[in-house]
């Protein structure tokens, strides 16, 4: 789905956050906006009510250059309120990549439950199926959290698992390069990019990690699938 102009040789990619109401979708968006510099970023719009829950979506354009590839990254959030299930699809539609955001609290592990299986069934209905998602245990800081060697997987024993603290910044940064790796791969798969655009999966990767900072995340904190 991503927008490719060969011509003018430039790259679009959608990549989408999503999850239950408060899990910290905003915050992952506004601690990546925070890291990049400003002449590489546009302007992070965010729609908020009293209660500081996103009501329709952030959007987060990021542009870096890859060898001689111009590239747009447009990252949004969905909203998480049950009230809000048709936005949620049509954020969706187009994606390349998205982020599930999980909330860490115990008490949290049906709405994340509930959440997982409506992304499913809005992938299903676009015909996305086939779309990467990386999933980020979130609020890795309360006192609540959740033992992520017995973690909700979502369905995959062996999946990979990030996790974070969004508030202050912790394990944003590398959640982000995951999606942009599978994202990558998935895209190229598609159509090609490395051959037609000549520009290899490191020069992307490089790219993405020097206008976002990636290099001085800090410690990635990836969790190895389950044994």
């Amino acid at each position: 789905m991503a927008q490719v102009d060969f011509h003018e040789r430039q790259l679009t990619l959608k990549l989408v956050y999503y999850g239950p109401p408060l899990s910290g979708k905003t915050t992952n968006l506004r601690a990546l906006h925070s890291r990049v510099d400003a002449l590489n970023r546009g302007r992070l719009m965010t729609l908020d009510t009293r209660d500081d829950r996103t009501l329709f979506f952030d959007l987060l354009p990021l542009f870096f250059r890859a060898g001689s590839v111009s590239i747009r990254l447009k990252v949004y959030t969905v909203p998480g309120q049950p009230m809000h299930e048709w936005t949620r699809r049509i954020v969706l539609q187009r994606a390349d990549g998205v982020v599930f955001v999980a909330d860490s609290s115990l008490a949290q592990a049906a709405a994340n439950h509930d959440a997982w299986l409506g992304l499913t069934q809005h992938l299903a209905a676009l015909r996305l199926e086939h779309v990467p998602v990386v999933v980020q245990y979130n609020k890795r800081d309360l006192p609540d959290r959740v033992d992520l060697d017995g973690a909700d997987r979502f369905g995959d024993p062996h999946r990979r698992l990030l996790e974070a603290q969004a508030v202050s910044g912790q394990g944003v940064v590398e959640t982000f390069s995951a999606l942009l790796e599978r994202a990558w791969d998935t895209v190229d798969a598609d159509v090609r990019l490395a051959e037609r655009f000549g520009i290899t999966r490191d020069a992307f990767l490089d790219g993405m990690r020097t206008h976002i900072g990636a290099d001085q995340a800090g410690t990635t904190p990836v969790l190895s699938s389950a044994s």
